[in-house]
């Protein structure tokens, strides 16, 4: 039976790893979820059905978010702690709130200088990455295989890109992998466009009226800074109560990726939690995915990428070469790249901020370190297979294969050269185009 888009309907409601959707009451459940792309990477083991008969694996196509980091910025930490040491002097501060002070000061230990850079968890995270796909396609790295990699400018990403290729020369130190973090492969590593630059410009409309008033909606600090504070002047004075709730919940959700042995999920309720998610994650889709007020922009935003991916798939095919190539870039350009591509549970349309969840949520596309393969398979006739990855599972693009996970690849080749000379808003429902 030949598997094309509506006979994936039952496997995607079934997948729960990978399914775009999910439930409130889930996301309450598992808070480091609500940590949307501060979620920490979730697989420890790599997912793989065996190849059919006669084929094995000479070539995989990788693009990868850099692992887990610290938040931008050290201000991002120390913000939020300063408001504390106020309250601390002024003695404003609940148990609870002296207990949140302690915790922000070894936060703000570890994390001091180190904004926007790579944390330990983040290089272990591509290290084992490395390690697993030499681990899954080892003949792939086998005598004379043509492994480069390349990352953006920024130092996260190129340290994920070292680490990645430490595991796997871990594994076969004789593997020659030149690495490359320059300015000229930016054009497709982390490009995009004029027209959503606009699109997403904070004065945008009609979206950002909208999310704004979600996001208010969506923000009730009272019990939270109740719960901190004692004093109801001093708030009035030092504290902005929406402002520190965020901070705070931004610190938390950063906590999964960092070495301290705190958290701060406890100081909410999980409702709190979840309606924050909520918010970011609706922010986000509209301005990276196939939000259908965006017209597709963002989405376009991957075709050099995926040109990039096609074209250096066609040269290992076209040329009997064996190895593969590592791309390494930002939570932005692999969540347009996984719309772009249809992979399964990626990409979802839905103009209703209350509603965005159910069919697509961050944590589930873009967690720290996410990532794509493509991995070839060639029999002695030469015939070339493929099979798609999204964070090492199996999963389909909306291309007929009787053999599923594996596609031919001239079928899947002109599905995804079919993504990239279309607009992608031409793939929205019928009802979102206008």
């Amino acid at each position: 039976m030949k598997r094309g888009l509506l006979g994936l309907a039952a496997l995607v409601l079934a997948s729960v790893s990978l399914s775009a959707q999910t439930t409130l009451e889930e996301m309450a459940k598992y808070p480091e979820r609500c940590g949307g792309r501060y979620y920490a990477y979730p697989v420890t083991e790599s997912a793989n059905t065996p190849a059919p008969k006669g084929y094995e694996a000479f070539y995989i196509s990788h693009y990868s978010r850099h692992g887990s980091r610290y938040m931008i910025s050290d201000k991002d930490y120390t913000g939020v702690l300063d408001v504390f040491e106020k309250a601390h002097k002024a003695g404003a501060l609940t148990a609870l709130g002296e207990d949140v002070r302690r915790r922000m000061l070894v936060v703000c230990e570890e994390a001091e200088g180190r904004g926007g850079e790579l944390t330990p968890l983040g290089a272990r995270q591509q290290h084992d990455i490395g390690q697993r796909m030499y681990d899954s396609y080892s003949r792939a790295f086998s005598e004379g295989a043509d492994v480069t990699a390349v990352s953006t400018v920024t130092m996260r990403v190129a340290h994920s890109m070292f680490n990645f290729v430490l595991g796997l020369k871990e594994r076969d130190p004789r593997l020659n992998i030149p690495m490359e973090s320059a300015q000229r492969n930016m054009k497709y590593l982390c490009h995009s466009e004029p027209v959503s630059w606009e699109f997403n410009d904070d004065k945008a409309e009609p979206w950002k009226a909208q999310r704004d008033k979600f996001k208010a909606s969506m923000t009730n600090p009272d019990r939270l800074i109740g719960s901190l504070f004692h004093d109801g002047d001093f708030v009035m004075r030092a504290v902005r109560p929406d402002q520190l709730m965020w901070g705070l919940y931004e610190v938390a959700s950063d906590l999964q990726n960092m070495e301290a042995d705190v958290t701060l999920y406890d100081i909410f309720e999980p409702e709190e939690l979840v309606d924050l998610w909520q918010a970011g994650n609706y922010s986000y889709y509209a301005t990276n995915s196939s939000y259908p007020l965006s017209r597709g922009v963002n989405v376009d935003n991957a075709k050099n990428l995926l040109r990039n991916i096609v074209e250096t798939a066609d040269s290992y095919i076209s040329e009997g070469k064996h190895g593969a190539t590592l791309r390494f870039g930002h939570d932005g350009n692999i969540t347009p790249l996984v719309a772009l591509m249809q992979l399964e549970g990626g990409s979802g349309y839905e103009n209703d901020p209350a509603e965005v969840y159910k069919v697509w949520n961050d944590w589930n596309v873009t967690p720290m370190a996410s990532n794509v393969q493509i991995v070839f398979f060639r029999n002695k006739k030469g015939d070339v297979l493929c099979k798609f990855m999204r964070n090492e599972r199996e999963v389909s693009i909306p291309c007929e294969t009787d053999m599923f996970p594996f596609y031919r690849w001239d079928a899947a080749r002109a599905t995804l050269q079919r993504f990239i000379d279309t607009p992608s808003r031409d793939f929205f429902p019928e009802k979102y185009r206008f």
